[in-house]
């Protein structure tokens, strides 16, 4: 066993070796038409291309590692790439004018104005420069920064040497080389998705009362703002999501763990998945899904441990409640001593027009808002104001924690690494291992928000949306009210790895973006603060179905990767298994076999009620039914609130079963019935149309059925598609299913792994790989990884490129 490392560092090196002596007529086809050079010392790296454009990427260092990563996610995603570039550098007015919508991959921005606001102030005050300066483990590590540099510099040299051909950006003067600064503020933007990224309108246009923008008088509506919370941090609905599950292996066919991942994540724009192997020979070996822009794996396995992440429930952000000065409402009071606040103007460039410059304030806690999304309004009077804390915006350790993941020899090593680094900002982390552990896990970065501080620091307004959504509002005014420190926290006001919900060696371990209560059903968490999500609390349908179905097969026994496989697609739908025959039999009894639509016209609906009683209750591409329900459910669930739409209600004591049984009875659900059935005859969808024939997307012009349904539904392989009718029906897929793999071991060197890119490799529809997974993920087939030496060299599709710097 000593010498297998030994052996792999030799092959490695020989490759990159041999791959330097290309003949130059194949370096110059590999490199796009372009004659490569001798690199004079510079950064390189080998890129191996195995089935559907998978590379699998050696260097001999971390900054070759990051250069060739760069490369190869250029070649891929060239224009979206630079599309994110444009955003962190605040340059979006200048290319694409200042009204217009901004790319929402990386923050909530409603205008290009706005976003270039917020990461123009971002760069003034040098945030992310004093992050990367922080020493480990408070900032990222040396090997972090050489992985940024290195995928900086490999994107500008496939830049330099290659020709764009994807439409969306070719010859457009917005493509410019990158430093590694741009991809670093990348990452941070990614950090503080969940808190300054959520209310970059509110930072931007918070204006003091007086000023050239008026605040709107008043204090908002508690139970108004509490329910908007609620809202605006509920898995449901939301652009990202996600299932996992691990099985130990006193649950497998072998003693070895097993694990499934499927992460719910945008199929378009700048937060997609992108598939590689990435290799230092004896230092690291890991297969799996970056996000975009990330030089490390998000989501992967290597010879020992597999791991996933789900959004978690966690609040990731907390509000300050500022008691201001009467006579300048710039100046606000603690303990009685003023604070003026801190004024940050920024100046944006704009297509066609002057440029904007604005004043951000900010403040102790951060910065000033006056709204959490449209919805949730929080005014700047003359006599408060409200301050946002993240404490993301201090965490630049996401690398550091995957590179920790990638190292790991089982999940030992996942949790130490959680530890050691506190990196991750709004996921929950399962695991599984060769020797048959498993491993679920809520440490992400949150305020350090416990109970009893909001019980004793709240404003009359957070003592309503703290309970109700786990949104702190606290007395700004109170120096005693501050977040303080956990001794085993990386940074102040967070915290430490000793508060983090974990669940260790249980059967099996799940999660579907519900709180960590029930990760496994027999083994509840309970114990954490309000902050990282509730207890006793309803489950989602799609929480609920999963804990059904892992469970019994962790009962079962005897698992394998190949019923892993069978899970992803079973396709169930458990609110269908809950309540279709109910429905179908309501239907039958409609007096007349009529129902009246929303628009008050009379419906025959008899042909609905056999449809739906014949249903299958899943949705698959085939299934006939599945539309018809979708759309009955869709608008039933949006007419009749929670607690009218069932006879049992929630029980803390079954909450995998309960609440049930539709109450039918339940104004308007014949109307749902009525509108369902004429939404699909004005689109000319027969009601047993197989469910792939109207959801599809096109790709080439080509329509390509896709499985799966909306979260509402329960289906574990979620698809959140968009309805247009006069396009044929569900015409694409705005998120869902993204990066799948399910990993398992065998004994041997090699993990048994199968993995689904479902949007594919590439963004350019002039790739091979543009939707070659895509048809996969159609005929739910998998691909089989290749992750040691001999599957990668035995690979028909084999393509060695040596890519370097001129």
């Amino acid at each position: 066993m000593r010498t297998r490392p030994r052996r792999f560092l030799v092959t490695a090196m020989a490759l990159l070796t041999a791959a330097t002596a290309l003949p130059a007529a194949t370096a110059a086809e590999r490199s796009g038409g372009h004659r490569e050079r001798p690199s004079h010392g510079g950064l390189s790296a080998v890129i191996r291309y195995t089935e559907y454009g998978i590379p699998h990427i050696v260097a001999e260092d971390y900054a070759g590692l990051g250069f060739g990563t760069g490369w190869a996610q250029a070649a891929d995603h060239v224009c979206t790439l630079a599309d994110g570039f444009v955003t962190v550098r605040g340059e979006r007015s200048r290319h694409f004018g200042a009204d217009a919508r901004s790319d929402l991959s990386l923050s909530s921005a409603g205008t290009n104005l706005s976003s270039d606001l917020y990461f123009r102030g971002v760069r003034r005050a040098g945030t992310v420069e004093r992050l990367l300066a922080e020493p480990a483990p408070r900032g990222p590590s040396r090997d972090a920064k050489e992985l940024m540099r290195g995928f900086a510099a490999g994107y500008n040299a496939w830049l330099e040497q290659n020709r764009i051909t994807d439409p969306a950006c070719r010859d457009a003067a917005w493509v410019r080389p990158v430093t590694s600064l741009d991809v670093a503020v990348r990452g941070f933007a990614l950090s503080v998705l969940g808190g300054q990224g959520r209310a970059v309108d509110g930072i931007t246009a918070a204006s003091p009362p007086g000023g050239s923008a008026a605040a709107p008088a008043g204090q908002p509506d508690a139970h108004a703002v509490a329910r908007a919370a609620r809202e605006l941090f509920a898995a449901d609905g939301a652009d990202m999501g996600s299932n996992a599950v691990a099985f130990s292996g006193r649950t497998t066919a072998n003693g070895r763990g097993l694990l499934l991942g499927n992460p719910h994540y945008p199929w378009q724009g700048g937060r997609r998945f992108w598939q590689s192997q990435q290799t230092i020979p004896g230092r690291l070996d890991v297969a799996g899904g970056s996000l975009l822009g990330s030089a490390t794996v998000s989501i992967g396995h290597n010879a020992h441990v597999a791991w996933s992440h789900t959004v978690a429930t966690g609040v990731t952000l907390n509000l300050h409640q500022l008691t201001l000065d009467p006579a300048d409402p710039t100046v606000y009071l603690v303990d009685g001593r003023r604070e003026r606040m801190t004024k940050r103007s920024v100046t944006v460039p704009v297509k066609n027009g002057s440029p904007v410059t604005k004043t951000q304030w900010w403040t102790r806690y951060g910065p000033v808002v006056t709204s959490l999304g449209a919805s949730l309004p929080l005014p700047w009077t003359t006599t408060t104001a409200y301050a946002l804390n993240d404490p993301n915006a201090a965490n630049l350790r996401a690398s550091d924690t995957a590179l920790g993941f990638s190292r790991a020899r089982g999940t030992d090593d996942v949790r130490d690494a959680l530890r050691r680094t506190q990196g991750l900002p709004w996921v929950n982390t399962i695991a599984a291992d060769s020797r048959g552990r498993t491993l679920f896990t809520q440490a992400q970065v949150l305020p350090r928000i416990t109970d009893e501080l909001a019980g004793r620091c709240s404003t009359p307004l957070g003592k309503v949306t703290y309970p109700s959504s786990g949104v702190a509002v606290l007395d700004g005014s109170r120096g005693d009210c501050a977040l303080g420190r956990d001794r085993d926290a990386v940074q102040p006001g967070i915290f430490g790895p000793g508060r983090m919900p974990t669940l260790e060696d249980a059967p099996y371990a799940e999660n579907s973006n519900d709180s960590a209560w029930l990760a496994n059903a027999d083994r509840p968490l309970t114990g954490y603060e309000r902050v990282f999500g509730t207890v006793g609390t309803p489950r989602s349908m799609r929480t609920r179905g999963a804990i059904e179905d892992v469970a019994a097969m962790a009962d079962r026994g005897g698992l394998t990767v190949r019923d892993l496989e069978r899970r992803q697609f079973a396709n169930r739908a458990p609110v269908g298994d809950l309540v279709a025959a109910d429905v179908a039999r309501a239907c039958a009894a409609l007096p007349g076999g009529k129902a009246t639509g929303g628009d008050g016209k009379s419906v025959d609906v008899r042909e609905a009620c056999g449809v739906l009683a014949r249903w299958d209750r899943t949705v698959d591409t085939g299934s006939r039914g599945a539309l018809l329900f979708d759309r009955f459910w869709r608008g039933l669930t949006r007419a009749v609130p929670p607690e009218q739409l069932w006879k049992v209600p929630f029980s803390p004591a079954d909450p995998v079963g309960t609440p049930h049984t539709l109450n039918t009875g339940a104004p308007g659900f014949a109307t749902a019935l009525a509108d369902a059935v004429a939404q699909l005859r004005a689109a000319g969808i027969a009601l047993d149309a197989p469910l792939g024939r109207y959801q599809f997307v096109v790709r080439g012009g080509e329509r390509i059925p896709v499985g799966g349904g909306t979260e509402s539904l329960g289906v574990w392989n979620k698809i959140e598609p968009v309805w247009d009718p006069a396009g044929g029906g569900y015409t694409e897929v705005t998120t869902g299913s993204s990066y799948i793999q399910a990993v398992g071991w065998d004994g041997s060197r090699c993990p048994v792994a199968r993995t689904l890119l479902t949007y594919s490799q590439s963004s350019n529809p002039a790739s091979r790989h543009y939707a070659d997974q895509t048809r996969l993920f159609s005929g739910e087939r998998w691909v089989t990884s290749r992750f040691c030496e001999r599957d990668i060299r035995s690979s028909p599709a084999l393509r060695v490129v040596r890519v370097r710097e001129r």
